[in-house]
């Protein structure tokens, strides 16, 4: 066996299961296809997630709260009042018109209502991604970069992984290789679609109004614009956007990495529109993808007998990489879990039907 566990996909989930199975004591291979940390992943952008900050080498994140706007009967406003309360997080509601005082950067405010988490704030997922790989590799995982897997064959002991430079075998994989996942997993190809993402920044003539501690994270909901962003964390650029507008693609090569003019033209209207204080015209942008699901929730769990996954994450992943990299590492190492993964379990998917 060349290890207990191989990690197939190294971003932020595939990442921190690594370092969770290393720390267990467990002997891990983690393979990424491109480079340890690069701009391609689904968690590339800017933006127990302070368990990093403790005695990190670099800080990824920065609290200012996160704001949700939106019509007081509309589902995602009361799931986001009830997760806080259930939680017993600090929040606070906020009407119309304390919106408007506190945070006039937001326009067109009519009878929407706020709710502020005060826990929240903004993750650099570059730098996080780069300090899990940095602590994972402390405690003993194996990290490959540039190591592209072809094929997994199922072998009586374990799982045989082709990779472009060979084969390594080991008694279980984790597979949480984003939008290349349903090619090692044909299975799931029936069930997940891939979605191109795209990132937008805007430069006010006035930066200072939207400084972190001014400025929370939001998200916003208002007809059919749904709207996210950030603070500057650069003192220059704001970070503004929405996504699910660009359709669906078969493959990762058909990713265009640029947005062409007239849709950048469509979501600079649209920001500036809801935040007049941001110029009408995109700074800069990416183009990401990730994987989603029919229900828009997570695939977590064993899928074969030696074989556990990670993926459909649909545009949620990062901010929740903690836990599930921990339902990850749980499951490979049969351990018990300390989530529920009921809801996300691949069992809930027909995985009978596979592609030809």
């Amino acid at each position: 066996m060349d290890a207990d566990i191989i990690v197939i996909g190294l971003g932020a989930a595939g990442s921190y299961a690594a370092w969770e199975i290393a720390a267990a004591g467990a002997t891990v291979i983690g393979l990424e296809s491109r480079s340890l940390l690069h701009d391609d992943g689904a968690y590339a952008g800017e933006s127990a997630w302070l368990r990093l900050d403790e005695a990190g080498s670099r800080t990824v994140f920065h609290p200012c709260g996160v704001l949700s706007l939106g019509a007081p009967d509309a589902p995602q406003m009361q799931q986001v009042r009830l997760s806080l309360e259930t939680a017993g997080i600090a929040h606070e509601n906020l009407g119309p018109q304390q919106i408007a005082e506190r945070y006039p950067q937001h326009g067109r405010i009519t009878d929407e209502i706020g709710v502020l988490d005060r826990l929240g704030g903004v993750l650099r997922p570059e730098a996080a991604v780069a300090e899990i790989q940095r602590r994972a590799t402390a405690a003993g995982a194996d990290l490959r970069d540039h190591q592209t897997v072809t094929h997994l064959e199922d072998a009586a002991d374990g799982v045989l992984v082709r990779t472009a430079e060979g084969v390594l075998r080991a008694r279980h994989v984790i597979v949480s290789a984003g939008i290349h996942t349903p090619a090692l997993l044909p299975e799931l190809a029936a069930h997940t679609v891939i979605r191109p993402i795209a990132l937008t920044w805007f430069a006010p003539d006035d930066p200072r109004p939207y400084a972190p501690e001014r400025f929370p994270a939001f998200i916003r909901d208002l007809g059919d614009v749904h709207l996210f962003g950030v603070p500057t964390l650069d003192g220059s650029l704001v970070k503004a956007g929405y996504d699910a507008r660009f359709g669906e693609i078969r493959s990762p090569e058909e990713l265009h990495r640029r947005l062409d003019l007239a849709t950048r033209d469509t979501i600079a209207a649209d920001v500036h529109d809801l935040l007049p204080g941001l110029p009408p015209a995109v700074a800069r942008h990416s183009v990401h993808a990730d994987l989603y699901t029919p229900d828009k929730r997570a695939v977590l769990g064993r899928i074969r007998e030696h074989v556990t996954v990670g993926t459909g994450f649909s545009g949620h992943g990062f901010k929740l990489s903690p836990a599930f990299g921990t339902a990850l590492a749980d499951d490979a190492l049969q351990r018990p879990s300390r989530l529920d993964l009921a809801r996300f379990r691949p069992s809930r998917f027909d995985l009978t039907a596979v592609p030809a």
